[in-house]
Order: C-alpha cells, then structure tokens, then sequence
C-alpha cells in the first residue's frame, strides 16, 4: 500500500455535515471527528479517516482502530491503525467531490458541489464570520476592511501632523501634546500654526495685547506688541504719577529705620537719604526677603524627605523584583513537578486500563475447555449485521473479548459468529467459528491444535440443542501456533439456518440465544 503523506500543508478536519444538501451515507463519515471526510484515506481494517484525522490519530506511532472495537470486530494486527498500511481513497474522494453542498453562513445563496466548496468557497465566502486579530470582535469577511480602517476600537493609525503611530483610543489624547497640531492665533487669525512655534509667533504677534510694564504698579493698559514704545512715550506722566506713592513709602520706612543722621539731597531725584546707608531695603522689603528665606528652607526639607521616600521606595521595589524572580523560579519549579506528576497520572491511568480488562477476562473466562456465551439485544445485532455495520463478532463480555482455556495452562481460545451468515451460509444461515488464540504457554503445548471441537445452539427448553462437531484440520494454517494475537477462524458456515429462529423459537427468547462449545481434553 502507499504510504500516506504526512507533510500535508494547512490539513483541515472533515467538512460539517450541514455542507451536505443531501442526507450523509455513513461510508462518507470520517471514523474520528463524524463529519464529512476531507481528503480520505483508508486504513488496513477498512475504515476511512480524513487525511487532518489520521494524522493526529497516528502522530504518536500506531494505535488501535476505536470504530473496530465499538463494532466488535477487532483483530489484530489489521485493526491497529499505522500510516505504513494506509493509503489515500481516491474513489470515496471523488465520489464525496461530486455531492451536492451549500453554504452554512446565514444570507449567503452559494450552492455547488463538494469539490467547488472546498476548492472556490471555504474560506472566501463574504457572509462569514471572522475574528478581527486586533480587537477580537466577529465581523463579516466583506466588512473586514471597512472595520480596519474605520470602527475597529485596537486599530493604529499614524499622527496626520507629526507621522507618529499611536492607538485609535490614544490618538486624541495625542491631539492635546503633538507639538505638530496646528493652533490659530486669536488676535491676528492666523491659522496652522504648529504648537511648538506658537509661543514665538504670541511674542511677534503684532496684533498680539500684553500687559504694560508698569502694570505692577497700577497700569491698566493693554499694548499691540509694535506700540509698546509708543505707549511709554506718551503715558510717562501717569506712570510717574503712579510710582510716587511707591518712593514716599520707600522713603518714610528709610528714616523710620536709619534713626539719627543726616540727610542729604539726592540731585537726580530731589529726595533725601543718609549718607553712611547707601541704597537700603525698606523694612517691608526686609520682611518679604525673610519670608522668603523660610519658604526656601521648608521647601528644601520638603525635598529632603521626598529623597529619603524615593530612596526607600527604591530599596522596597528592588526587593519586591528579588521577591518576584524568586516566585516565578518556584512557580516554574512546581509547573515542571505539575507536569510530572499528569505523566505520572497517565501511566498509572493506562496501567489501570491494562488490570482492569485482564480483571474482566479472568472473571469470565474458563479453563475446562467449556465455554457458554450468552448474546443479548439479538435483534438489533442482526440488523446491524444485516447492515453490514457489524457482519462479525467475538465472544464477549461486557465488550471484551472473552477466550478460554483447555486448561490453566493450556490452549486459549475464542468463538466468532456471523450473525447474516458467511460465505455460503451468508443470509440463510448462522456461521459459528472456533478461534486459536495466541496465549502464553503456547511453547510447552503440542502442535498443531488437534482436540475435537463441539458447537451447540442451546435450546432454552433444554429439549433438541443444535449441535455441530468436527476435529480440526492439522495441515490448515488455523491450528498451528499462533504466531499473531488469533489464527483465522475455522468451523460452520451453515451453523443454524436463520429460520429456526424466527416466530416463537425455542433458542431466542427475550432477546438473547446461548452458544456453547466444548473442547475435548482427551489425551491432553
């Protein structure tokens, strides 16, 4: 068989059923996922998997088929599901590409085949629902590029003054600092100034107001920045004017404070100052430096202590980040235990697996080569093998496949049964079959398997059992040592003719029939 390959790109799992504008045959149902196959292959047992299934199924190494076990036909090695033993079913692909499909996405019309879904409109049809990658809301794919550029809340857009790239939700706080924004000046209505020329364009601004000079002592006046000597020329007057209280004041707490002296005039203002004082500060201007002397201080012990809380704060954050690296080291440390202990679990889970199956068969198998199977839900086994869903099964209890022995140890053996028949009994007969199983005492046994084997139908009135008996063939490959889990089945196509178990039947009552076979130990 061909080898699948395993370096499919971008593989996908199956096609959702509701593609379909037909009902779905099983023979189109992938065994792993149950939608419609993608891309199908076929393993060794018969059933198809997509490429996307089987790939995952087998990416550990082989593995038993499931659908095998859950329709009681499970045989080693063919249900063991290997990539080496599987090939692509081109047939079931072709026949799949010719299915009628429509579109699942709500308002879109699209109708076609399989083969044009996948190849055309998967993934490109506009009434699907995507994931935007920034701000994780659903939208329509024909929307996409709308909502990019014009509603996603997470979209970047780059400064259209100073061309950097910020956050929509951050662009308009940008608005308020870009020294590129452009700002109009109120007094002379020039617009598209950038913020950081604005300052510069207020100082030459020549229909720009400011405040007089002497607006410190009482000067109300606004000036246009190119008047401004015009207005000292033409208001000296009111400003001297305004500046007398001032020196008086001045003057007054100069001799307050000088005490005894002599005074003389001063010939450029026509005042009088003590000749031993120089230019002296009022009192008042004494107290204001003293004023200021103590805020300066208490504003440099405020600084002071808001060093000191720095450096502490510093100190603090530092051991919080040493404590921080600490923690993540022990968090790595417990994930890293964490995740030994689930491996730990897993193995112990499997092995737990392992004993309780080989509890359930030792529970029910027996080692005096007699064995009663008792098949229950009759009817709907048959359909289903009618079907064709089930055509075999082993014998089983609670859904293991029960053998037994000869002896402790002995040979070991099961029974498989057709239930629609097979071969020439197919459809008019039961067909029971007598199974040599590998077992582990195989090496101190005699070969070939040469015991007569005995077949019985029970009657449940313990009346006329059906009863078929042969000794095996010691050339046919069946009863020589197993050299794989069981040897083909060998025994009675034409078991019980399907009739004798129609109506009102002695062998099938509520549903159930019991098979028996006895193996004779002489000379064992």
């Amino acid at each position: 068989m061909a080898r699948i390959s395993l370096d499919c790109p971008n593989s996908l799992p199956g096609i959702p059923l509701s593609v379909l504008s037909v009902p779905m045959e099983n023979k189109y149902k992938c065994q792993e996922c149950v939608q419609v196959l993608r891309k199908p292959v076929q393993a060794q047992c018969g059933h198809r998997f997509c490429v996307h299934c089987f790939k995952q199924l087998t990416s550990a190494g082989p593995k038993p088929c499931e659908a095998c076990r859950d329709e009681g036909i499970y045989e080693e090695p063919i249900s063991i599901l290997n990539s080496n033993e599987a090939f692509p079913d081109n047939a079931a692909g072709r026949e799949i590409a010719s299915l009628p499909a429509r579109c699942l996405n709500e308002g879109c019309p699209w109708t076609g085949s399989i083969k044009e879904y996948e190849a055309q409109h998967e993934g490109h049809c506009e009434f699907e629902k995507i994931q935007c990658s920034a701000c994780q809301n659903l939208i329509l794919r024909s929307e996409k590029d709308r909502h990019d550029e014009r509603e996603c809340e997470a979209r970047t857009l780059n400064c259209k003054y100073c061309k950097v790239t910020f956050n929509y939700k951050e662009i308009k706080a940008h608005d308020e600092i870009c020294v590129k924004f452009p700002l109009q000046c109120k007094d002379c209505g020039k617009k598209k100034i950038p913020r950081e020329k604005f300052s510069d364009h207020l100082r030459s601004c020549a229909k720009s107001k400011s405040a007089c000079p002497f607006s410190e002592v009482g000067c109300k006046a606004m000036i246009d920045n190119g008047k401004l000597s015009d207005h000292e020329n033409s208001s000296t007057v009111e400003h001297l004017r305004l500046l007398l209280p001032m020196v008086l004041s001045m003057v007054r707490s100069r001799a307050e404070t000088s005490g005894l002296g002599e005074w003389q005039e001063d010939s450029g203002l026509g005042l009088y100052r003590a000749p031993e004082e120089g230019v002296s500060m009022s009192a008042s201007g004494l107290v204001h430096s003293v004023d200021l002397d103590k805020k300066v201080t208490a504003l440099e012990n405020i600084v002071c202590v808001l060093n000191r809380e720095v450096e502490r704060s510093s100190i603090t954050m530092e051991a919080f980040a040493q404590q921080h690296r600490l923690d993540q080291e022990k968090i790595e440390n417990l994930s890293n235990k964490v995740r030994q202990l689930e491996r730990t679990v897993a193995m112990r889970d499997l092995q737990l697996s392992e004993t309780e199956q080989l509890v359930k068969e030792l529970q029910s198998c027996t080692y005096d080569g007699i064995f009663v199977w008792k098949i229950t839900e009759f009817t709907r086994r048959r359909q289903d093998a009618v079907a064709g869903r089930t055509p075999a099964m082993f014998s089983q209890v609670n859904k293991v496949i029960t053998p037994f022995y000869s002896s402790k140890y002995g040979y070991k053996m099961c029974l498989r049964l057709y239930l629609n028949g097979d071969g020439t009994g197919r459809g008019t007969h039961l067909s029971l079959f007598f199974v040599v199983m590998r077992g582990k005492c195989d090496a101190l046994l005699k070969w070939p398997f040469s015991q007569k084997v005995t077949l019985m139908l029970l009657d449940q009135n313990n009346r006329e059992h059906i009863i078929d008996a042969f000794r095996p063939d010691v050339t046919s490959t069946s009863f020589q040592r197993p050299i794989s889990e069981m040897n083909i089945a060998s025994g009675c196509p034409l078991f019980c003719p399907l009739a004798k178990l129609a109506g009102k039947s002695p062998y099938l009552r509520d549903d159930i029939i019991f098979i028996k076979a006895i193996v004779d130990l002489t000379g064992l």
